[in-house]
Formats: structure tokens, sequence, C-alpha cells
């Protein structure tokens, strides 16, 4: 019995030691409670495969030229290019092509269908806006990345664009590291992409931002 409570200690404390080092390897990006769990989880999971914390950008609030904003989860500087990803936490079986407004995701064995908003296009959307903002830097390639997170499967997906990635949480590694074998980018200026990254990290986590966005 005594051997058995010291192996249950050992075990509790294994894990409690690794949320706690998972918790300190995330703050050298974003906060613990910031966006959402999946979208943490893909940090994580980027920092854990070897990506620098330096060219992580979680939850960027960007400006666009009529007055609104876009939320972009997360955003990767690499010698390839710059990686966008929207990630997408759902379940079921997934159903749609890359040139339809509106996706399907069927849960409980068919019983219930929903409709939910094209990522890729979505996405495209989030990196014109993003471009616009690195206008002076239009040589520089853009990468999607669509981050299907929770129990869902991709049924039937297709007619995906040139330069999209739709991926597992667990095939997200093997997609930056195809993405970067791609060849270098030319940066003119380096310096100032990562001021607008970090200024737009910085516009998430302002309240008064935040307000102004929704208004």
């Amino acid at each position: 019995m005594f051997v058995v409570v010291i192996l249950v200690l050992l075990v509790v404390a294994f894990v409690v030691y690794g949320k706690l080092r998972d918790k300190k390897l995330l703050e050298t990006v974003t906060g613990s409670g910031r966006g959402t769990g999946a979208e943490r989880r893909l940090v994580l999971r980027l920092l854990k495969s070897g990506i620098p914390a330096k060219a992580i950008f979680h939850d960027l609030h960007v400006r666009c030229n009529d007055g609104k904003s876009v939320q972009i989860d997360v955003v990767v500087t690499t010698s390839a290019g710059i990686i966008v990803f929207e990630v997408k936490d759902c379940c079921g079986l997934i159903f749609g092509r890359g040139d339809q407004p509106q996706w399907t995701q069927v849960v409980a064995y068919g019983r219930s269908k929903y409709g939910f908003d094209n990522p890729v296009i979505h996405n495209s959307r989030n990196i014109e806006v993003l471009k616009k903002q690195l206008r002076q830097f239009k040589e520089v390639p853009f990468y999607s990345v669509i981050v299907f997170d929770g129990d869902c499967v991709l049924k039937d997906v297709g007619g995906i664009p040139a330069g999209t990635y739709l991926v597992k949480p667990a095939r997200v590694g093997e997609c930056v590291r195809k993405i970067v074998s791609q060849g270098r980018a030319t940066y003119t200026d380096k310096k100032e992409v990562i001021t607008v990254l970090r200024d737009a990290v910085r516009n998430g986590s302002t309240k008064t931002y935040r307000k102004w966005a929704r208004a």
C-alpha cells in the first residue's frame, strides 16, 4: 500500500511539473490565459518543435483600411517567409472545397450538421490585411496553415490553393519544415517586420483597443 501511494504521488508530481514547465515555456511567447486553448497548444507545439520564441506571435489584432480590425491566431517568421496560422477547434467530420464560402461539420453520427466559414478564405483575408501593413515587403512569401485541433476528420476536403496547408496538430512541425525547405526569402528590413507584428500583438493585449475594435 505504501509503495502504491508513493507511485501515485510521483505520477502527480510528474504531471504537475510538466504543466508548470509548459506554462513557463508558453509565457516566453504569450500569456497563459490569452487566446483559446487550441491556440496556446499550437504555440507550445511550435516552441517544442524548435522554433524560437522570438519568431512566434500570438493573438494579433491588425487594423484594416475601413477602420475595423482582424484577429490573427498565430504568425511565425521563418527564413522562407511568413506563416499565418488559423486554428479550428472542432470535432466530427469536415467537408468543404477551397472556393466554397461555407464548410460543413457533421457530428453525432450524421444526425447534426453545422455550417462554418471557410477557414481557407478566412485566413487568406487575414493574410491580405497583414500584407497591407507590410506592403514594403511584397517580395516576402506568405504561407497559410489551417490547424484542425480537436477530434475531427477531414472527410472530403479539396481544391486547396497552393501555399495553403491543412494539418492536424501532430503534423504542424512537419508542415513548417516543409515550408522552410522551399528556400530563403529576402527581407528588406526584417526588424520593421518584427515591429509591425509586435505592435499587432500589443493591440490584442490592450483593453482600450479591443473595445475600439468592436465598436
